[in-house]
């Protein structure tokens, strides 16, 4: 396995802390609003990430949090005259039911920044305890200054930044660099702590539940490539303080979708809602993986629609060769591969393994197609067809891809051989109609 590490800029080959275990952690998102189909992006590709480990044996321990707590959700709850808790559980619900539509697995620790609260507080007070940070007037601020390696992940260097850090006035602050850690605030709902009321910072937020919930160094943080300045640099600045390390010993992030040459943004109005998408969302998956995950992703409508009629394709593949199996009784027989096949799979596996390269992985399914239909049109391929059925299969569950497919009833088999036996008898006409009803089912 090959990875490629955000944190030294290279391409490493992956070797977890715990043998045959992955610890993984990915930021998840600020619940106050529906999610884009650029805040998707993350919900698909790590989820293929863990799709993948565990299909090479391994058991991952995959957490991505909420951010349940922030001032976006206040500023949503004052405009719907409600709670923040209220504001916020709609949208994790909603938040679910879309990372459910675009095939990602919801089975995972999602831990509340509200259920961490103690956790934070602690990690905080450690800190201040250690001289990293420090508290005026309520507010808690990190010494940016006591860490040598400040910038490591961004490539940024303190001199750089202080540059464009000296528009920014706040008197508070020991250095303009200082990122706050705890700010004091009537506005919203504020929880107690040794500083008075007040809401951790966003950047301590995630680097204290991941040491809570791992208790030490983790295999793989995750996310946007957005996260990596100021956010995942951050993180890692305060967990240098902590506990000496750098959270993970990989940082993967993927590259942002792309629509008029811009960012997708709500706040600027270039946005796609997840929900509001009038098209297969398999096909949306296949898209989004269709570009190599560190890569931006230029989004069109005339792209993404090319991409569901290619889905459409793969599935009426699939859907033929499962029906001509199970017509054939042929579905519970176990069969092997042929060389073909086994050359298919081994360079799928083999792409996913350098740097989950999803693109040439796609292509293999596309290739698995092109070998399928070709038996399709052979007779008495049934041993291939089910080797190839069981590759789709397995293709499909590492990418995440839902065919969708059921076994046939009585109904479709007794229209299935009435059609062949009007075929043999030359009616024609039924014959005919007899087909429509497949083709409409989907079994030819």
């Amino acid at each position: 396995m090959k990875l490629y590490n955000t944190l030294t800029n290279k391409t490493e080959t992956f070797k977890p802390i715990d043998k045959d275990t992955v610890n993984m952690y990915v930021c998840g998102p600020t619940v106050y609003n529906y999610i884009h189909i650029g805040n998707a992006r993350p919900v698909i590709f790590f989820d293929v990430v863990r799709r993948f480990f565990e299909y090479k044996g391994y058991t991952v321990n995959f957490v991505s949090n909420f951010t349940d707590v922030d001032d976006k959700i206040i500023t949503k709850a004052i405009e719907d005259e409600t709670d923040e808790m209220t504001v916020a559980n709609k949208f994790i619900e909603a938040f679910y039911k879309d990372a459910e539509r675009v095939g990602s697995s919801t089975k995972y620790l999602a831990p509340r920044v509200t259920e961490y609260m103690s956790s934070i507080i602690s990690y905080i007070e450690q800190l201040v305890e250690s001289g990293y940070a420090y508290e005026i007037e309520g507010n808690v601020f990190f010494r940016v200054d006591k860490i040598n390696d400040y910038g490591i992940l961004s490539g940024r260097k303190i001199e750089d930044l202080m540059e464009g850090a000296r528009v920014e006035v706040n008197t508070q602050k020991e250095n303009p660099l200082d990122f706050t850690l705890w700010k004091t605030t009537e506005t919203g709902i504020t929880y107690p702590s040794p500083w008075g009321e007040g809401r951790p910072g966003w950047h301590t937020e995630c680097v204290a539940m991941i040491h809570e919930i791992f208790g030490g160094k983790i295999d793989i943080h995750g996310g946007g490539i957005g996260l990596i300045f100021p956010h995942h640099e951050n993180e890692i600045a305060q967990n240098r303080a902590f506990a000496k390390h750098h959270i993970a010993n990989y940082w993967m992030h993927n590259g942002q979708l792309i629509i008029d040459d811009k960012k997708m943004s709500k706040s600027e109005g270039r946005v796609v809602l997840v929900k509001d998408l009038d098209y297969d969302y398999m096909g949306f998956r296949l898209f989004t993986l269709s570009t190599h995950y560190r890569s931006p992703i230029e989004y069109t409508d005339e792209t993404l629609k090319n991409h569901v009629s290619e889905w459409e394709k793969i599935k009426r593949t699939y859907t033929q060769t499962f029906y001509q199996l199970d017509l054939a009784n042929y579905l519970d027989t176990k069969t092997h591969p042929d060389n073909k096949l086994k050359q298919i799979l081994h360079r799928f596996v083999e792409a996913m393994e350098q740097d989950f390269n999803t693109p040439n992985a796609i292509t293999e399914l596309h290739n698995l197609v092109k070998y399928t239909n070709q038996k399709l049109r052979q007779r008495n391929t049934y041993s291939d067809l089910r080797a190839a059925l069981e590759m789709f299969d397995t293709f499909f569950k590492v990418l995440g891809l839902r065919p969708d497919v059921q076994r046939l009833t009585q109904t479709d088999r007794a229209i299935y051989m009435a059609w062949t036996d009007a075929r043999k008898n030359k009616e024609f006409d039924k014959a005919d109609r007899l087909r429509e009803k497949l083709l409409e089912k989907g079994i030819l």
